[in-house]
């Protein structure tokens, strides 16, 4: 007869991941969203040293990676969670919150792990289509919230698209949606948002008990080798339930390290940060000018429409066999798109090149 596996198997969807594991450094990695720049030095020392002592258990609680989280966001450490990339704490925020009769609300195509929540817990999934301009339609998603609704995520600036929605719209829907649903702003790119402050939603924290900010160290920080993230919860209530549906030691000594150290050197973030919004620029500006359509991006990778007459599968296909890697946008829910990392100057030129030849003649 065999193994019989419980029904939520059959439910989960595989999560979508690139290629580009294992590759020559002569390949253009621009499919994960990941930073072109290498971990600093002092980071990948503090990594080190911590490895030192493998042989102890991680601090269950991350107790100084949250007190450095706080001391930057002026959020109290009692409602920081960490974890295993942000991931691991929307994760656990469905585990803690969802089951079957409850739902979850997102706008789609967002994020590719949010599907799993409903798929793991047995919650009724709602999906809310983006606008025309591929942003989320709040109005939409607190029109679909009922009585059952415990969830609702907001991806922002939404992944794969790379769109925000301001600070304002955001505050309008959580005011509508009353403290019975959890709103998850999901800010795995804030730190690239140049249309409003990068921490202007920190302020909201204070006033809706039931919002979670996720915030990630994979991105700006460039340690997405190490998977570490947090969760800022507008109260405490919700970051005691997350650590209590999930294992213990959530998150790795090196990784904890690593992180607080990434804090300390703001200023060079910000370097890179500027270097990344440039290049963000030039790089959809050059893609505009042969034919495609460029939404309009707040992250670290651009949403590319194809022009008409153009193939997504064969124009990947070309990329790739000239050693440039990008996301087909039908894995994504975006048919007829490329999603594409802004990585290198050099990069960019290769792509672009490649493009021109592989794109129909305008």
């Amino acid at each position: 007869m065999g193994l019989e596996f419980a029904d939520r198997i059959g439910r989960i969807p595989v999560y979508p991941a690139a290629d580009g594991y294992a590759l020559s450094e002569s390949v253009a990695l621009l499919a994960s969203n990941e930073a072109p720049f290498a971990p600093l030095p002092e980071v990948v020392a503090a990594a080190a040293e911590a490895a030192r002592t493998a042989h102890r258990y991680p601090d269950p609680g991350a107790s100084g990676l949250r007190a450095a989280v706080a001391k930057k966001t002026g959020v109290s450490v009692d409602q920081i969670a960490t974890g295993n990339g942000s991931c691991d704490v929307l994760l656990a925020l469905g585990e803690a919150l969802l089951q079957p009769g409850r739902e979850l609300v997102y706008a789609w195509p967002a994020f590719s792990m949010y599907p799993q929540l409903s798929a793991t817990t047995g919650a009724t999934d709602v999906q809310v289509p983006l606008d025309a301009d591929d942003r989320h339609d709040l109005k939409a998603l607190a029109a679909a919230v009922t009585p059952e609704t415990r969830l609702l995520l907001i991806c922002n600036p939404n992944n794969p698209t790379s769109t925000l929605v301001p600070i304002a719209e955001v505050e309008e829907l959580l005011q509508s949606v009353g403290d019975s649903v959890c709103v998850v702003l999901d800010e795995a790119y804030r730190e690239f948002v140049t249309s409003e402050e990068p921490d202007a939603t920190l302020e909201l924290l204070s006033r809706y008990p039931n919002l979670v900010i996720l915030r990630t160290f994979s991105k700006v920080y460039g340690l997405a080798a190490l998977r570490v993230g947090y969760g800022l919860c507008g109260d405490a209530t919700l970051r005691t339930a997350v650590d209590q549906v999930r294992q213990p030691f959530f998150c790795n000594a090196s990784a904890q390290a690593a992180a607080i150290e990434a804090l300390s050197h703001g200023d060079e973030v910000d370097r890179r940060v500027a270097l990344m919004v440039d290049e963000r620029e030039r790089l959809s500006t050059g893609l505009e000018a042969l034919g495609c359509q460029v939404a309009q991006s707040q992250a670290n990778f651009l949403w590319v429409r194809l022009p008409d007459g153009a193939d997504e599968k064969e124009t990947v296909a070309g990329l790739s066999a000239r050693d440039i890697l990008v996301r087909a946008g039908t894995a994504l829910g975006g048919a007829g798109h490329l999603r594409i990392t802004v990585g290198l100057p050099e990069q960019h030129e290769r792509l672009l090149t490649a493009l021109a030849e592989l794109l129909p003649q305008r």
